[in-house]
């Protein structure tokens, strides 16, 4: 260092701009011309981008068309953040998508902004409806745009879309099975289970792919690939509806089950012998040891643990169970092993028996139930709890950055996750986002979300269902 005209060289700035934030590391910038180089050091800005999101899409930094550099990557994410957690008005756009003549009853996303590798600078997200008015409809929530529209048939019930969105599959108040192609709308192949209500779970396992079909009379009928091939059929609640359908994380298990009847047990099958049964033995199906099933999800971090809301003794008491489905193996038969992880009593005072349930990570839960929202730990603790809205919770969506909650008071609250120090993740309660106006709507029914928009179905009184869809731009 010349001591007449000190000076500190490039990395050791870089090294000192390590400690500052965002705004600090902007302000250095504009200091001189040596600060400004450090500061625009791409190494710096990819270094924050990792502290705070773990995952980035890095295909969007650089690609044929234009490239980005990590700074803007960095702060065009946080400006969307922002926008998001604020929900002031011009932070977003909203479109109203009319074209349905009776009530939505599934929502799902084609194209989407992924919360774990958002694309920034060119997100156009496209969702699909399914209504009893016998179509399926597929619109760019971006611009309002009705992409397709299927012919009409009997009236729907059910609409999922396949793991990679290639696909869209329904169920009609026949029991009409249909797959629809994403793009163009065109019906792939359809299957008959001549049931009047249907739950839909579709999974590929490796390669392969497979449908899993509760019906009314209490059965899982599991087909396989765009054919729709039947490879099984197992009873698991007789003549009740199958209402509870999921899949674990590894695919290795399927829960089924029925909200229907307090006394019946939900089960627990080995996926394996639903899609390659043995023509000498039964699918492998193990009952779990509790009564009734108000809700069940599996913890999305792990391979199979279970958690299902049910009966506690009196009507009323509910109960959260925990547990953890493994497969032991012996030389002739293979038994299903359900071990108790947590139990513990919810402190909830409602009478509903639409109570929702979803998992954040390996310890948190999130359930709804009338106007209130709670987040548990999987121990038992109670995180937070809110009670925003004025009329029952009808619909929410969890992911990695927030919760939203729909409900008949036609309006959506947001709500975001933070981390504290002290306390671990935590939900905050941000805003309401309005659903329109109460002389035209009964409130909203379902809610879906990716990374930079919401879409809500309001119900019209006039029996035309609306989507409700926000934008956020970064």
């Amino acid at each position: 260092m010349d001591l007449h005209h000190p000076y500190l060289i490039g990395d050791c700035l870089i090294h000192i701009f390590t400690f500052l934030t965002e705004e600090d590391l902007i302000s250095a910038s504009s200091v001189c011309k040596a600060w400004h180089e450090a500061a625009e050091t791409p190494w710096l800005w990819r270094r924050m981008c990792l502290q705070r999101w773990s995952f980035c899409n890095l295909a969007v930094l650089g690609s044929e068309q234009v490239s980005h550099s990590w700074k803007s990557y960095f702060l065009r994410r946080c400006h969307l953040e922002m926008k998001m957690t604020k929900g002031t008005t011009g932070g977003y756009i909203c479109k109203s998508l009319r074209g349905h003549t009776g009530s939505v009853v599934g929502l799902v996303y084609l194209q989407g902004n992924s919360a774990q590798l958002p694309d920034l600078w060119n997100s156009s997200a496209i969702v699909c409806s399914a209504s009893t008015d016998g179509t399926v409809r597929a619109w760019n929530i971006q611009n309002g745009e009705l992409l397709w529209c299927s012919p009409v048939q009997s009236p729907l019930t059910g609409l999922v879309s396949d793991e990679k969105r290639e696909v869209v599959i329904t169920a009609d108040s026949t029991g009409l099975i249909k797959i629809w192609q994403c793009q163009t709308g065109q019906e792939v192949a359809s299957f008959s289970t001549a049931s009047p209500y249907c739950t839909l779970l579709q999974y590929n396992i490796s390669n392969d792919w497979f449908l899993s079909v509760g019906t009314s009379q209490g059965s899982v009928c599991t087909l396989a690939g765009s054919a729709l091939t039947k490879k099984s059929s197992i009873m698991v609640c007789d003549s009740f509806n199958v209402n509870v359908l999921i899949v674990s994380p590894d695919k290795k298990w399927i829960t089924a089950g029925t909200k229907n009847n307090d006394d019946l047990s939900p089960k627990v099958i080995f996926t394996e012998s639903l899609t390659s049964p043995s023509e000498d033995e039964d699918p492998l199906c193990q009952s779990v040891p509790v009564t009734g099933c108000q809700a069940a999800v599996f913890i999305p971090t792990q391979p199979a643990r279970l958690a299902i809301i049910h009966c506690n003794g009196r009507p009323n008491n509910k109960a959260l169970t925990v547990f953890d489905v493994s497969i032991k193996k012996a030389k002739y038969k293979s038994e299903i092993q359900v071990q108790q992880v947590e139990s513990f009593p919810l402190t909830m005072d409602s009478m509903s028996s639409h109570i929702l349930l979803e998992a954040k990570d390996s310890n948190c839960i999130v359930l709804a139930a009338d106007q209130q929202l709670w987040v548990y730990s999987l121990k038992g603790a109670l995180l937070a709890s809110f009670k925003d809205h004025a009329m029952p919770i009808s619909a929410i969506c969890v992911d990695s950055f927030r919760v939203v909650t729909a409900s008949r008071d036609l309006s959506l609250r947001v709500l975001t996750w933070r981390k504290d120090r002290s306390d671990g993740l935590t939900l905050e309660s941000q805003y309401h986002l309005l659903g329109g106006s109460h002389t035209m709507s009964r409130g909203f029914t379902h809610v879906s979300c990716d990374y930079s928009s919401i879409v809500a179905s309001a119900e019209g009184k006039d029996g035309k269902d609306v989507l409700k869809a926000y934008s956020f731009t970064s």
